[in-house]
């Protein structure tokens, strides 16, 4: 038996024609999804791209505990237990975050590895010299990653250079040369679409459009700002580099063909997260609540036990049930750390695995929905405390912890997933704008766009009670109730 993933980031599940896009040009998803079961509540789980990626080792959630960082020394890796148990795992990516301090154990858990050079401010070519940039470029100071990406751009001029191109022909590679092998899992995961939204133009020739205004590929994290001229302009900047995505999933999709490994192998096609392309007024991820635009993401899998395909599941599922899904497909043992699910009976007969999942940033909303209602349950006060990161690891995403941080570093006790060990217990940084927002409750049925909030108690008390389930089932951190307001609902649920 055998396994790939095809891992995107940043896949926005409402521009593909699997849930309802009518503008893409994507061929290549059309046909997987005539091949897989397509999920159609898929949720995110811990954001953003890091976490995103513990969770895909870990098969628990990150953003309880600890904001982005790396595995941590009590950590289950999935590729790592697979290679354990004699399957050779292979990574082969452009994500640039798996050579930042915040990323750097993740890639050794595979038996190999592959990195392609380039991607957005990879700190790739070195030059003292300004790059060139267009003329009407759109108004950002030529500094720190955007400085970076345009001399990287210099070294990825033909489509053939593109970190993406790279970074698939090194997968089929693998596949080519081990197709007649057997107990493989090859984790095959490109960096795009994520911003910038730069493609060659043949494929941004599919999406003509009148535009004259400012180079613009790269969106802000804020609030929307831009013309709706330029909001639509970076849409089709964001389908233009989607199309070539899909160009090179057909080429995996081909391979398969060729040597027919349908009959063994499983395929995941799935996604870290989406993006808000100027919808609720907002660029990006991370600075708003997380809107469907965001945590509903797509995911297709094709069991070859099962040989379901073409057909819709409308089980409740998570980044975490993909680490035990693979793990029972090669029959290895799931730890009992892992709160993750195998989906093979939810693939075979849309058995479900949950009754609601919880999703969220450290520091930010706790939100959870049962598949029909999301509730976005805001920190109670403008502090936004008291909060901590328990880690052995004190690193964020492309710094260690600074010796300030470091001043009030206490020793907590053991969580019940950290095998007996005790955690350091250092305050994190207050993310007031989360407050502002305040707690909402949306109906995904009656408005999928979550443009309506809405106030129902019975409802609300529901999904209090998941979440007050789930948070325990997880040993959330005390301090957690008490930033969220919830030590009443607590006490009265005991």
């Amino acid at each position: 038996m055998k396994a790939i993933m095809v891992m995107f980031d940043t896949l926005n599940r409402r521009m593909l024609p699997s849930y309802g896009c009518d503008w893409t040009y994507l061929p290549n998803f059309r046909r997987l999804e005539e091949r897989t079961a397509v999920f159609d509540r898929s949720f995110v789980g811990s954001m953003p791209c890091v976490p995103a990626r513990r969770e895909l080792h870990t098969g628990r959630y990150n953003f309880l505990h600890r904001s982005w960082g790396p595995l941590e020394p009590y950590d289950d890796s999935m590729p790592e237990i697979l290679k354990n148990e004699g399957v050779h795992t292979h990574l082969v990516t452009d994500h640039q975050h798996y050579w930042e301090d915040g990323g750097a154990t993740y890639h050794s858990r595979y038996t190999t590895y592959e990195f392609i050079r380039g991607q957005e401010g990879d700190a790739w070519k070195g030059r003292l010299k300004d790059p060139v940039i267009p003329p009407q470029a759109v108004d950002r100071p030529l500094t720190g990653m955007f400085r970076q990406d345009w001399i990287n751009r210099e070294f990825a001029k033909e489509e053939e250079r593109y970190p993406q191109a790279l970074t698939f022909e090194a997968g089929l590679e693998f596949i080519r040369a081990n197709a007649d092998q057997d107990r493989w899992f090859l984790q095959l995961e490109t960096f795009d679409p994520h911003e910038p939204f730069r493609a060659p133009e043949r494929f941004r020739k599919l999406y003509p459009h009148a535009y004259e205004g400012k180079h613009f590929d790269w969106p802000p994290y804020e609030e929307v700002r831009q013309s709706p001229e330029e909001v639509e302009h970076l849409r089709y900047e964001y389908a233009a580099l989607l199309s070539m995505c899909d160009h090179y999933l057909g080429q995996v999709l081909d391979l398969m063909d060729q040597n027919a490994m349908w009959q063994d192998t499983m395929l995941i096609v799935n996604t870290d997260h989406g993006f808000l392309l100027g919808e609720h007024d907002w660029w990006a991820k991370c600075i708003q609540p997380f809107y469907n635009e965001v945590a509903h993401t797509p995911l297709y899998i094709w069991d070859p036990r099962s040989g379901v395909q073409g057909e819709r599941r409308q089980s409740l599922v998570q980044t975490i049930d993909l680490a035990p899904t693979l793990l029972e497909f090669f029959d290895v043992e799931i730890p009992g750390d892992m709160t993750g699910r195998p989906l093979r009976d939810t693939i075979a007969l849309d058995t479900p695995v949950r009754k609601a999942a919880l999703f969220g940033l450290h520091g930010g909303h706790v939100n959870c929905t049962d598949g029909r209602y999301v509730y976005m349950r805001a920190p109670a006060g403008p502090e936004n405390g008291p909060l901590y990161n328990y880690t052995l690891m004190p690193t964020h995403m492309r710094t260690r912890f600074s010796v300030e941080e470091l001043q009030n570093i206490e020793l907590a006790p053991p969580f019940a997933f950290t095998k007996g060990v005790s955690q350091m217990k250092i305050p994190s940084e207050s993310l007031e704008r989360y407050h502002g927002f305040g707690t909402m409750l949306f109906d995904m049925e009656k408005d999928p766009g979550q443009k309506h909030p809405f106030r129902d108690e019975d409802i609300e008390q529901k999904l209090i009670g998941y979440m007050l389930e789930l948070m325990t089932a997880h040993d959330a951190p005390e301090e957690q109730y008490v930033r969220l307001g919830l030590e009443g609902y607590r006490r009265k649920a005991q």
